[in-house]
């Protein structure tokens, strides 16, 4: 699902609100979220999942194409965990 498709469906779902209003609320929960792992917390929503940042360390990587050594800087990466009922949810047989 896209996020056009995600803002369609809550639109159609929620018939009292505006499509405009509907997307500016999209936008701000995932710039909220975006803006709590920018501050290094943690996000959790619960049923769903959590959202956290993972620490990559310096390394030494190699340049594919000609072999050649190359620092990679250390870097954050977001980090998604199911939630246990999204998890029961999907395996559901």
């Amino acid at each position: 699902m896209t996020r056009s498709e995600l803002v369609t469906r809550l639109a159609e779902l929620n018939p009292h609100l505006y499509h405009r209003d509907v997307e500016r609320i999209v936008a701000t929960i995932f710039e909220e979220i975006t803006l709590a792992l920018a501050r290094g917390d943690r996000v959790e929503l619960r049923g769903f999942g959590s959202f956290s940042l993972k620490e990559r360390s310096a390394r030494i990587g190699r340049n594919p194409r000609t072999g050649s050594a190359v620092a990679v800087a250390a870097k954050y990466l977001p980090y998604f965990k199911t939630g246990k009922e999204l998890r029961d949810t999907l395996n559901k047989n």
